[in-house]
């Protein structure tokens, strides 16, 4: 197998989503369990959750402990890495950049800001001209709603200000971000809650078997809502924790209303963009083009940046100093992401995560398929999949299973993050875009035997 790596183990507290308490097998090695105290204690408890392996080094797609522990990572650092672990070309470029002597620099102008904002609107669609560059994620959503807000308001007055979004959608951890989630349990501790940021179901075929665009205008109108009140239409290109996709009639459907009633349509591409799903945007598998995308994660696979890209009447509403951040173009990130951006070109990322989805997602149903009592559905394309476990003969979620399979996955030497999605039930799998055939096959065959031995074990 990969590489050996420590048990985990369930922890028995309240959850959204499946934990895992602080132990590691019966003979640690040396400074496992200080590293692990240490955390626990100076930390807050918010902060646990992932199997307990202390990564040392990553390299390509291989996740090392300080020991030579060696695993096959599934994780991506939570679908960051595309390019892999500490690629020599990035790495360098953040050198050069470090020994350049410029590391901060606010809003004043760089040079190395000037070519990403060039580089990033080369590769995103026509008529989508303009960047605007932050640190996160939920940075770049919030972005994206104060944006559409403020179109709404010149376009169709001071009405026009809701903003929809998707049950189940992930879109940050900020409160605007959370509040535009569909994740009630995310948002408890919001007591005023922004009667305008609404959700409607998301037709993932699965969990809501109404997957035709009727849909959309029904949730819409149970909420009292018309195309004449609505800003912007924010979604996950695929829902971040089920990996699960709209039909393409449906989005095609969605961005015809959005012209017809001059509201934006976001796309929060944060997981999906640059090449996860074997298209460079993920937005293609549907054929349409958005008015915004918002950009993390993947855009530089390692350092903290993200990016709105959209039109430039959108992006042009706010006059100088008026939309900034203090960490803007940060210039060791922005060289960062300029030679992330050039290794997913030269090394055909993009193609190499279509190549491999082609390996990857049907061995992945290959397993539900073998195993339909637990496994309820299979979802994701390219290098990006979700296994919804589900206790037997139901479509009810079964988080423990998810973490159960996780846990032999990780002891396996495949590294994979705590179970995500709907109740916490999924097993997210997401390799680096660099992968190869034999490590995937690998690491798929792994998760097969875990979930096999999980139903041996366990019924």
């Amino acid at each position: 197998m990969a590489g050996a790596a420590f048990p985990t183990e369930p922890q028995d507290v309240p959850r959204v989503q499946t934990t895992y308490r602080n132990i590691v097998t019966s003979i640690p090695a040396p400074g496992t369990i200080e590293t692990l105290e240490q955390l626990r204690e100076y930390e807050p408890r918010s902060m646990g959750g992932q199997p307990t392996i202390v990564w040392d080094k990553a390299e390509s797609y291989h996740v090392y402990d300080r020991f030579g522990n060696r695993w096959i990572d599934f994780s991506s650092g939570v679908l960051v890495t595309n390019a892999g672990h500490a690629h020599p070309a990035i790495k360098e470029a953040i050198v050069e950049q470090v020994e350049h002597g410029l590391l901060h620099n606010y809003c004043f102008p760089s040079r190395v800001r000037a070519d990403l904002v060039e580089a990033l609107a080369d590769v995103g669609p026509d008529g989508l001209d303009k960047v605007f560059l932050l640190t996160t994620g939920s940075e770049a959503t919030e972005c994206a709603i104060k944006l559409a807000r403020t179109h709404g308001r010149h376009v169709g007055g001071r009405d026009k200000l809701a903003i929809v979004t998707f049950h189940g959608a992930f879109h940050g951890r900020t409160m605007g971000a959370q509040m535009a989630g569909g994740i009630p349990a995310l948002k408890d501790w919001i007591v005023h809650h922004d009667k305008d940021m609404i959700q409607v179901p998301f037709p993932d075929g699965f969990r809501n078997t109404h997957t035709d665009f009727e849909s959309f205008l029904n949730g819409l109108k149970s909420l009292g809502y018309g195309g004449d009140r609505i800003a912007g239409v924010m979604t996950e290109t695929y829902q971040g924790g089920d990996s699960a996709f709209a039909p393409p009639q449906y989005m095609q459907d969605l961005a015809l209303w959005c012209d017809e009633h001059n509201t934006v349509l976001i796309m929060d591409e944060v997981q999906a963009g640059f090449g996860r799903t074997g298209t460079y945007w993920g937005f293609e598998h549907y054929g349409v083009t958005p008015d915004l995308i918002c950009c993390g994660k993947g855009i530089s696979s390692g350092l903290p940046l993200s990016a709105v890209i959209g039109r430039n009447d959108i992006m042009d509403l706010y006059p100088p100093g008026s939309m900034t951040s203090t960490h803007t173009g940060n210039p060791v990130c922005c060289a960062a992401t300029l030679a992330n951006l050039r290794v997913i070109d030269d090394e055909k990322l993009v193609k190499n995560a279509q190549r491999m989805g082609e390996v990857m997602q049907p061995a992945l149903h290959a397993i539900g398929e073998r195993f339909p009592d637990i496994v309820g559905h299979v979802s994701g394309k390219g290098l990006v999949a979700s296994l919804h476990m589900v206790r037997p003969g139901t479509t009810e979620p079964d988080a423990d299973r998810a973490a159960d399979i996780v846990r032999r996955c990780v002891e396996k030497g495949v590294m994979l993050f705590a179970p995500v999605g709907y109740m916490g039930a999924c097993v997210k799998i997401s390799p680096p875009l660099c992968i190869e055939e034999d490590a995937l096959r690998e690491g798929v065959e792994v998760i097969a035997d875990a979930v096999g031995e999980s139903v041996n074990e366990r019924g």
